[in-house]
């Protein structure tokens, strides 16, 4: 989330307690646990930039933790996650944004053991820098992993959750160009909250109960 450090905080809170609720929610169903998780990941991710806040930016483990985060995790566990949630019939096309998502994560991780991240505090906003070679075919793989998987899944809820960060993504970029990652992340942390709903409504209904004699 933007604007502070106890923003932060209390939305990574709130969002890693329903992803608790989303991954119980999916306990039965073993193939839908990685994208069930999303919304814990994503809000232990704020709660992590709350530790940035709390120390003015710069380019300490809390810095580093929260790229490592955004950049090439993501790029890997949201299309490998569909993939393992989706059905059959989708799974080939799903291939494509995984390979993206290898790539780009692959990439990704390199620049990060290779080259400092540093965070500035903004105002009610977070700039990272980390001075990514070809930034713009790294955002076309890591677009086409993340938003590309979800509008691929076949599934509805997916494809609305993708929908929704797509239109995430322009609107922060608009808004918030040189604080886009962050101002990002904390929209699409808030729109994961959705996949509780889908972890729901796949998890298998328990046997009948039959009638006493």
């Amino acid at each position: 989330m933007c604007w502070s450090a106890t923003a932060d905080l209390a939305a990574g809170t709130g969002i890693a307690a329903v992803g608790v609720v989303s991954v119980s929610l999916a306990a039965r169903r073993p193939r839908d646990l990685p994208l069930a998780a999303l919304p814990l990941l994503l809000g232990a991710h704020q709660i992590v930039e709350a530790a940035v806040w709390r120390h003015g930016g710069g380019t300490g483990p809390a810095t580093l933790a929260w790229a490592v985060i955004a950049l090439p995790l993501l790029a890997l566990w949201v299309p490998a996650a569909v993939l393992c949630a989706a059905p059959p019939a989708a799974r080939r096309r799903l291939l494509v944004p995984l390979a993206a998502g290898v790539a780009t994560a692959a990439v990704l991780a390199c620049a990060l053991a290779t080259r400092p991240v540093s965070a500035e505090i903004r105002g009610h906003t977070v700039g990272y820098a980390l001075g990514l070679p070809q930034t713009g075919l790294l955002v076309a793989g890591y677009l086409l992993a993340t938003v590309g998987s979800l509008l691929l899944s076949g599934e509805r809820a997916l494809v609305l959750f993708g929908v929704l960060v797509a239109a995430g993504a322009a609107v922060c970029f608009v808004l918030w160009r040189e604080e886009y990652v962050s101002t990002w992340c904390a929209f699409a942390a808030v729109c994961s909250l959705l996949l509780t709903l889908w972890a729901a409504r796949r998890r298998p209904r328990g046997p009948a109960r039959t009638a006493a004699a």
